[in-house]
């Protein structure tokens, strides 16, 4: 007769704990791979386990399910709010207006103050973050939307801009005023702004300096809202 003894099978895969807790085993229910191409999910019952693929957005629906998501009270004039991985990001629109402005030509000396009309412009702000800034001829409606770059300075080609001494507020709703109250400078990309400047945006802002209106026909064409909206930052 063998003496090999027979191990009794498991019931099912469990997460062992240290036996001086006194808990009782979890049983695994589900598990979730992750490859490059493809997401597969494995459920268990009894110890047998079943394989089938799932889609990646599926998965991130069925967690976030379980977890509360508020925008809270969104600022005045909001277009989109989205979650990003750098964090939540909310878009806002100014209609077009006359600003105050005041640019920082050489250090050491006083900025030279002009009073210059913009056209729309759309922020898109996260919070304590330099804002990204676009211009529109109307306030955008939808995803189609074209959008315009900013006849503004310190403002890069892809819309984001130069910080430099300025703090922003953990408020969004401030960024568009802490932005276009900050001294301007030759900073960033002023090229490629104006039709009829294409090389010098202070001479379109000489130009412009006590008109009220600004000429739209004068923007460059640069995105649209869908190429914006829940998009990271580059």
């Amino acid at each position: 007769m063998s003496s090999r003894t027979h191990r009794k099978k498991p019931k099912g895969w469990r997460w062992a704990l240290p036996p001086k807790l006194k808990v009782e085993a979890d049983e695994l229910q589900a598990r979730i791979d992750i490859f490059s191409e493809t997401v597969v999910l494995r459920l268990y019952e009894k110890g047998v386990g079943t394989i089938k693929p799932v889609a990646a957005v599926d998965v991130a629906q069925a967690f976030l399910s379980e977890i509360p998501l508020h925008s809270g009270v969104l600022p005045d004039g909001a277009l989109w709010f989205s979650s990003t991985r750098e964090g939540r990001e909310v878009a806002l629109w100014l209609p077009p207006r006359v600003w105050s402005v005041a640019v920082q030509l050489e250090a050491f000396k006083s900025p030279r103050r002009l009073k210059v009309p913009m056209p729309g412009l759309v922020f898109v702000c996260q919070p304590s973050r330099a804002p990204r800034v676009f211009a529109a001829k109307q306030r955008p409606t939808g995803p189609g939307s074209q959008l315009y770059h900013a006849p503004l300075f310190n403002v890069f080609h892809n819309g984001g801009t130069c910080a430099g001494t300025q703090r922003y507020s953990p408020d969004v709703g401030q960024h568009p005023w802490e932005f276009m109250t900050s001294f301007f400078t030759h900073a960033a990309d002023v090229a490629g702004r104006s039709r009829s400047h294409p090389q010098d945006l202070l001479a379109l802002w000489d130009e412009l300096d006590g008109k009220r209106r600004y000429p739209l026909s004068d923007l460059m064409p640069c995105c649209k809202v869908k190429d914006l909206a829940g998009g990271d930052r580059e």
